[in-house]
């Protein structure tokens, strides 16, 4: 039997959270896979993505994308109650103000989440593997 295992990579400062928007760019989200649960100050995104660090760009994988320490969100150009709607990561960056980050998710068409986080704890953890049928 395979073993499966899981690769994470954390990110707590720009190099990591670079890696992090590479190894997504491209990744496909629908709305109703995005969640804030506010009373953990945690943002969580569910893609399907490519693996391109390892170069099996073939494969295509579950992942999760984790924020944590996320004390705002705002969207815009996001249709919220369109569930089904897919949308494609295209990278991640930030800013940092006065006393915390901006971090921004950013989308085709012009669309873009802005995470309001006091420090860069962003987690990317693999789930499964897409089997092409």
């Amino acid at each position: 039997m395979e073993k499966k295992y899981q690769s994470q990579i954390i990110a707590t400062d720009n190099e990591g959270l670079q890696m992090i928007s590479a190894c997504s760019a491209g990744a496909k989200v629908k709305v109703k896979d995005i969640k804030y649960l506010a009373s953990n100050k945690v943002f969580l995104l569910l893609i399907m993505r490519k693996k391109i660090e390892k170069n099996q760009l073939n494969k295509k994988i579950n992942s999760i994308c984790r924020f944590d320490f996320v004390d705002k969100v705002k969207s815009k150009n996001i249709d919220q109650k369109n569930n089904e709607l897919v949308l494609e990561l295209i990278g991640i960056d930030y800013m940092k103000n006065r006393d915390d980050y901006e971090i921004n998710l950013i989308f085709n068409n012009n669309a873009h989440i802005v995470l309001t986080t006091e420090t860069i704890e962003v987690r990317l953890e693999d789930q499964n593997e897409i089997e092409d049928k």
